[in-house]
């Protein structure tokens, strides 16, 4: 473990001299990434420095324990001794978290689609209310809410809403809400009392951020040829049209309309960033709705993750068998809870699928 944290805080001081060099810091773009990976690696390096205090701690006190006579400072050392053995457990337990493999997304801003599931108007209510939920947990925290589409029911609930929650870690916070969500209570519309169970289908999915792409020169070929059609003289003599293919994804422009060869080239190239954008972007478009078939099922009542209880006052996360007995706060936003359990678990799961 220390040698992984080592190497990680290797990383951190020579970023460290990099985000100082001037030459770097002329270009901002460069400067950027190399700025944000190290602020990533910045508590690894932080933790490195405890490890090593109270290592060496322990070590000075198992020293001084071998060479002290005197009965109450031995007893003062043993005590030091306990102490960082304590501390030290703590922060390797720590640390084991701190090396798990990180979720790319978990920073980003998220996208919730929820969707009344079983129950017809029933279901539309309480998928309004999950929304409502949603939105004061992230009020909770001054987060952004902003509704991208609704479609609303007649009594006031939601057939569908989408809406997107612009904060630093809502995905990290978020991303453990999608599934089935099951209620069971009695409807407004239920004139003799019974209990009903309804269902709503949650879908959490990062925000797709614009395509980022380069364009390297190794994976151009580029090949000019003499224009065709109309054009005189010029046309029949010089070899001024570009044909473009980028390779790694077979994207192929031509471009003949200017006399000059260069400024053909330059259309070429507008022509594949353009190009390229569209590709990239359907990819990333295709891995949201990957992502969003995965989570939502079919809304089955019994393809659940959790159950709001409103008879018992109960909430249920049947994943970590998690279960809470204020059933109108958690309701009002207050999901904190169950959230930091699903975190752990999830940390949990990870830790033991890497000592396997």
């Amino acid at each position: 473990m220390l040698e992984k944290l080592e190497k990680i805080v290797e990383r951190f001081n020579l970023l460290t001299a990099q985000v100082s060099d001037p030459e770097i810091i002329s270009d901002n773009r460069r400067w950027q990434k190399l700025a944000k990976e190290r602020s990533d690696l910045e508590p690894f390096a932080e933790q490195y420095e405890k490890l090593k205090k109270y290592t060496n701690d322990l070590k000075g006190a198992k020293t001084l324990l071998k060479t002290e006579k005197d009965s109450e400072m031995l007893a003062l050392i043993k005590e030091e001794i306990y102490a960082n053995e304590e501390k030290l457990t703590e922060l390797e337990d720590q640390t084991k978290i701190m090396l798990l493999p990180k979720d790319i997304n978990d920073d980003k801003n998220v996208i919730i689609e929820v969707r009344a599931g079983a129950g017809g108007d029933e279901a539309a209510l309480f998928a309004a209310e999950l929304i409502r939920m949603y939105s004061m947990y992230a009020e909770g925290r001054r987060w952004k809410i902003e509704l991208l589409h609704i479609n609303e029911s007649e009594l006031g609930g939601v057939k569908e809403e989408i809406i997107m929650i612009t904060g630093f870690g809502a995905y990290a916070n978020l991303k453990f809400e999608s599934g089935v969500h099951r209620v069971q209570r009695v409807p407004e519309t239920e004139a003799q009392g019974r209990v009903h169970t309804s269902t709503v289908t949650v879908a959490v999915l990062p925000e797709l951020e614009e395509v980022e792409f380069e364009i390297l020169d190794k994976d151009l070929r580029i090949d000019t040829y003499r224009s065709s059609g109309a054009g005189g003289q010029h046309v029949n003599k010089t070899d001024s049209a570009i044909r473009m293919t980028h390779l790694p994804t077979g994207i192929v422009v031509a471009c003949q309309d200017e006399r000059s060869q260069l400024k053909n080239r330059d259309k070429a190239m507008t022509i594949l960033k353009s190009k390229l954008y569209d590709y990239y972007q359907g990819l990333k478009d295709k891995e949201y709705k990957d992502q969003r078939k995965a989570q939502v099922g079919t809304g089955d009542r019994s393809e659940r993750i959790r159950t709001y209880n409103f008879p018992q006052g109960r909430m249920t996360d049947h994943r970590i068998n998690f279960t809470e007995y204020n059933l109108t706060n958690f309701m009002n936003g207050d999901i904190g809870a169950v959230i930091k359990e699903l975190q752990i678990a999830d940390q949990r799961a990870k830790l033991e699928n890497l000592n396997e």
